[in-house]
């Protein structure tokens, strides 16, 4: 009989959470170390601006989730595993899936703003400690919770998981939609449909003038009109729409800012006082050295959040502020 990570193999599952790392390298990390402990962590600390795909799946198919959880329990050979949960969700969902969880399953509330959602980050505040993240490698499949290997996996890349071991997976994944768009919510499309596809399969493309965001709310990339057609999801499945003629752009860069300064962990030099310039070059409408900061912050800074927070400054900047303005 055909072993699970095997089948994930098969259909060449990609994390969920936006990293696009192959899941089952992750999992035979974990099944093949002989450490004397092992966890297991679906991460459910959604919490990027007009990004929700994960509620809506914890919201209705709970039963799905934990069912990935404990075949991940089952697979690696892990002792215990947790399920971190955004604060706001916890008040709602908590209880729900505490009808489908045993006592190998622990459902933590996530401690901390943004940050706290990165895969180190969780482990530290699991183990009781500020929300944080390590520096990488080692890298959790090795070195995790209390120094054991963890496995830590997105909440649809469990719901994924599940459905490949029901050999009920249709090489699909969940879109959230919202912003300005019409028919805000969130679809289960094809995996490999481009931009352009999704927008029109879930009846979305504006009459109005726009641009997109995709790939979250706050580390997202912008997308003109013209770029949409070709353009797949090799990133978090979210899109936002701008309707363009109400959109100030200067008041969605200092949203960012503001969300990415409140939800940094303040530990890092090059992210923490990255965004603080940025802001400042925002309030001033001056970015004669925003390329530098970008470079700095993207070559340096310890944790994804630093590292993909110049994406939705550098491409709104470049494609609509610059343009605007008649800037090079």
């Amino acid at each position: 009989m055909e072993n699970l990570i095997s089948k994930i193999k098969e259909v060449n599952l990609l994390g969920r959470s936006g990293s696009m790392f192959p899941v089952a390298l992750k999992w035979e990390a974990v099944k093949s170390s002989n450490a004397l402990r092992k966890f297991v962590i679906c991460n459910a600390s959604e919490g990027e601006i007009e990004t929700f795909k994960d509620y809506y799946i914890l919201k209705n198919y709970p039963e799905v989730v934990v069912e990935g959880v404990n075949l991940a329990i089952a697979e690696t050979g892990a002792e215990k595993a947790y399920i971190y949960l955004n604060k706001d969700y916890y008040k709602e969902i908590a209880a729900v899936l505490e009808n489908f969880i045993g006592e190998n399953i622990e459902i933590v509330e996530k401690k901390g703003g943004y940050v706290g959602g990165e895969e180190t980050s969780l482990i530290e505040a699991i183990e009781g400690n500020e929300p944080e993240p390590r520096i990488k490698p080692p890298f959790p499949s090795y070195e995790g919770l209390w120094g054991f290997p963890t496995l830590v996996n997105n909440v649809e890349t469990l719901y994924c998981v599940a459905k490949i071991n029901q050999d009920e997976y249709k090489n699909e994944r969940f879109f959230s939609i919202g912003g300005d768009a019409v028919n805000k919510g969130v679809f289960m499309l094809d995996k490999d449909m481009t931009v352009k596809q999704v927008m029109e399969d879930t009846n979305n493309i504006p009459s109005f003038d726009y641009f997109l965001q995709i790939g979250g709310g706050a580390g997202g990339t912008i997308l003109l009109p013209g770029e949409i057609e070709d353009k797949i999801f090799d990133c978090l499945g979210s899109v936002v729409v701008y309707n363009r003629e109400k959109t100030d752009p200067y008041l969605l860069l200092e949203r960012w800012v503001d969300f990415l300064l409140e939800g940094n962990c303040d530990k890092c030099t090059p992210c923490r006082e990255g965004l603080l310039r940025i802001k400042e070059m925002i309030e001033k409408k001056d970015f004669e050295e925003i390329d530098d900061i970008f470079l700095v912050m993207g070559d340096t800074s310890l944790c994804p959040l630093g590292k993909v927070a110049v994406n939705p400054f550098k491409s709104l900047l470049t494609k609509i502020v610059f343009k605007n303005e008649n800037r090079d």
